[in-house]
């Protein structure tokens, strides 16, 4: 896998992250930027920094002198990057140190691939001194070198919006490929899912086993498989225990694990009330629809078209894309859900300060006013938004209603 990565550097596509992190860089000493393993955390930040002195705690030589003396990796430098940092928790309280015997002057941006923002030690070390930004899998947008300008315009008073050419790849095949960079370079399906199985199985074998310790790999495994197949669908984890045969505990300890090795994301329920919005159960997402259709056991565009969870697959490309636009703002929006008592649901609801932007997906390519119900009724209940979206799978943009435009998904990104 570390033949294939290293490959794809020298085909390096600008990730828009990036220059969030730079201007961000410049007012905050520490800059934690974590992601799953292989979403071009690395190789972005060589490309992206090469003011900063670079080092990585996947060479055990530099791990041991950070063991050592963490202080003399920054010696002679302002301006470090530290890769891999979770693979030592006591570097950041050095790093803490650091900051404030510097004033403030020196500048760090550490990348891992656990989600340093959920370990405890990390947080404490350095409350007050860091930034977090999640890396993600590539974006369609990013694949093809463009700006993002279309969904800007959806939060505009008045948009003025228009269809634009559809991409050359369909969205099956855009399902089962994904969206993490080590891919993009590959030319057959074959070589898609040995990618996706390596990636699995190094997952499990290496970097979970750094993380916790872990009693079964098999029913690890088993885990991840019954929750690939809710992807897109509300969180229970007494359901996913019982369908694995796990008890409650184990069962919240997997998924919290997914989450911090970045694999899985939650999504929480919207409420007007803020203090309301810890309470209900969240959304599951599988960082890249991939990931989530290749643990399924779906193959092939043939079978892929006939499952029953193809909503929640394309529901979840959906998220990836909202998700990566929601970063490049200023401040960076956040994504809710939002269901009622009488389970009227809209799938997602994007805060940017007092704005609401409602949005639905819907697997069809002809999307009619029925369709829009639920975002209607959002926006019944919360005139902060003044648009609703529904996002589907044809080619066509249209208005459903004076207040609702249907968009396809790849039309977000262009």
């Amino acid at each position: 896998m570390n033949e294939i990565y290293s490959h794809t550097e020298s085909n390096y596509r600008q990730r828009r992250i990036s220059s969030y992190i730079r201007k961000i860089s410049t007012a905050i000493p520490v800059v934690v930027v974590t992601g799953a393993r292989q979403v071009g955390k690395s190789t972005m930040l060589r490309h992206e920094f090469p003011d900063h002195t670079y080092v990585t705690m996947d060479d055990y030589a530099l791990l041991d002198q950070a063991r050592r003396d963490p202080q003399s990796l920054w010696h002679d430098t302002d301006n470090i990057i530290i890769d891999e940092a979770q693979k030592l928790p006591s570097l950041f309280h050095a790093i803490k140190l650091a900051v404030d015997a510097s004033n403030r002057k020196k500048r760090f941006i550490i990348s891992g691939s656990a989600n340093l923002y959920l370990m405890e030690k990390v947080t404490e070390s350095l409350a007050g001194r860091a930034v977090y930004v999640d890396m993600l899998p590539m974006t369609l947008g990013e694949l093809s070198s463009r700006e993002s300008v279309n969904f800007n315009l959806l939060w505009q008073e008045q948009p003025q919006i228009s269809g634009c050419e559809p991409p050359d790849q369909d969205l099956m095949t855009t399902l089962i490929r994904g969206f993490m960079p080590p891919v993009m370079e590959l030319t057959t399906p074959d070589q898609v899912l040995v990618w996706l199985d390596g990636y699995i199985k190094t997952y499990l074998e290496r970097d979970l086993r750094e993380l916790s310790q872990v009693d079964s790999l098999i029913d690890f495994r088993k885990l991840m498989q019954t929750l690939a197949l809710r992807t897109g669908n509300i969180l229970n984890q007494s359901d996913v225990a019982k369908d694995c045969a796990l008890s409650q505990p184990t069962a919240h300890r997997y998924i919290k694990l997914l989450e911090v090795s970045n694999i899985i994301h939650r999504v929480p329920a919207y409420y007007a009330s803020r203090t309301k919005r810890i309470v209900k159960s969240p959304k599951l997402f599988f960082l890249d629809p991939a990931l989530a259709v290749f643990l399924s056991g779906y193959n092939d565009t043939e079978s892929l078209q006939k499952s029953r969870e193809l909503g929640g697959f394309f529901e979840t490309l959906v998220y990836l894309h909202l998700k990566a636009l929601c970063q490049t703002m200023t401040p960076p929006a956040t994504i809710y859900y939002w269901r009622t008592t009488t389970k009227r649901e809209v799938d997602f609801v994007i805060e940017h300060g007092r704005k609401l932007l409602p949005v639905e997906v819907k697997l069809t390519a002809k999307p009619t006013i029925h369709d829009a119900a639920s975002l209607l009724a959002f926006m019944g209940e919360h005139p902060q938004a003044q648009l609703g979206v529904l996002v589907h799978s044809g080619d066509n943009v249209l208005w459903l209603h004076s207040k609702v435009v249907a968009v396809p998904w790849w039309w977000l990104d262009y």
